[in-house]
């Protein structure tokens, strides 16, 4: 990879984001640190600096700054387009979980609107923003943290059945992107990170360092690296 890509995470005042922002930024990105509230976003930012030794110029790796990003909000998502610029990693990382212990048969249709919104549209919201400037440019990586439960070979939860349907839909993206950006330079992968600790699931056994370690692979793949794979580790996984 070239000197002092950008990296833009969303969801990343927290959790893997927050761990995978951390670990671009000991490779020597340039990270942008996104979240809901630009206060979560500039913490963040300042905090990934002073836990990694940085200083305050970014140190070992390029700046780390926080932004104000909803995925959710197409207006919001456009004009931090334009106050961002040209963006070369996009690791899409914010989800919601909503509906743990409910059922295809009487889960409320509202939630699985509402977490089709962050998981599935604020992820393609988010692409559509800065995918394009990366097919210009000949060159760029795109992660989507994806969900073994979101894959028909491990198995869909029928306990969570919107954020199951909204990560195969995910990994569906995932494939037509890579598809479409094939010819460009850009490589774009989705990632099972595993049963991840964050607050999400505060008692899953790995942490979100391990899992920053899998999608951080994904996001400075080299230029013969794969493309419209799901990855856990370093290896593609079946769909």
């Amino acid at each position: 990879m070239g000197d002092k890509r950008t990296a833009l995470i969303t969801g990343a005042n927290r959790g893997i984001g927050r761990a995978v922002a951390e670990e671009l930024h000991r490779r020597g990105l340039r990270v942008i640190v996104t979240a809901r509230s630009a206060r979560d976003a500039a913490t963040a930012a300042r905090e990934i600096v002073e836990v990694t030794g940085g200083g305050a110029g970014g140190g070992i790796g390029g700046e780390v700054v926080g932004e104000a990003l909803d995925v959710t909000d197409a207006a919001g998502v456009r004009d931090a387009a334009r106050r961002i610029g040209a963006v070369d990693v996009l690791v899409s990382n914010a989800g919601v979980l909503l509906d743990a212990g409910t059922d295809p048969l009487t889960v409320p249709l509202d939630v699985v609107e509402r977490t089709l919104a962050v998981n599935l549209l604020g992820a393609w919201r988010v692409a559509q923003a800065f995918v394009p400037g990366m097919v210009s440019r000949g060159w760029g990586r795109v992660v989507f943290v994806s969900s073994g439960i979101g894959t028909f070979s491990i198995g869909l939860a029928a306990g969570t059945p919107a954020y199951s349907v909204s990560k195969v839909a995910l990994n569906g993206l995932t494939t037509m992107l890579a598809a479409r950006t094939a010819a460009g330079g850009v490589l774009v992968n989705a990632v099972n990170p595993g049963q991840t600790r964050t607050r999400m699931m505060p008692t899953a056994p790995r942490t979100a360092a391990e899992a920053a370690l899998d999608v951080a692979h994904a996001a400075t793949l080299p230029d013969d690296g794969p493309t419209g794979t799901l990855l856990r580790g370093t290896r593609p996984v079946p769909w």
